[in-house]
């Protein structure tokens, strides 16, 4: 068995907040996250980079139409994907 640890990066409010609405999701666009959370669009950026340069999300940039487009999501494999996806959400915050 892993025993919990607290991780200073996750357990920020803001980054755990965003990692809360990015668990409920497949893929969230910028805009549902920033409203969300209640964040200015630089400082949702500076989260959502903090969150990718240590392997929690993974960001895609797009254009629909002639906009362009960001959404995150929790990366594939990584350790809160997997306790998300098992129901143990309450784990990951510990």
């Amino acid at each position: 068995m892993i025993k919990p640890k607290f991780d200073e990066l996750i357990h920020a409010p803001t980054r755990l907040s965003l990692v809360s609405l990015l668990a409920a999701t497949e893929w969230a666009d910028f805009q549902f996250l920033r409203d969300s959370a209640g964040l200015s669009d630089s400082a949702l950026s500076k989260q959502l980079t903090t969150l990718e340069d240590a392997g929690y999300i993974e960001i895609r940039k797009g254009f629909v139409g002639k906009r362009p487009r960001t959404s995150a999501r929790l990366k594939e494999g990584s350790l809160l994907n997997a306790t998300f996806a098992r129901g143990a959400g309450s784990a990951a915050m510990r």
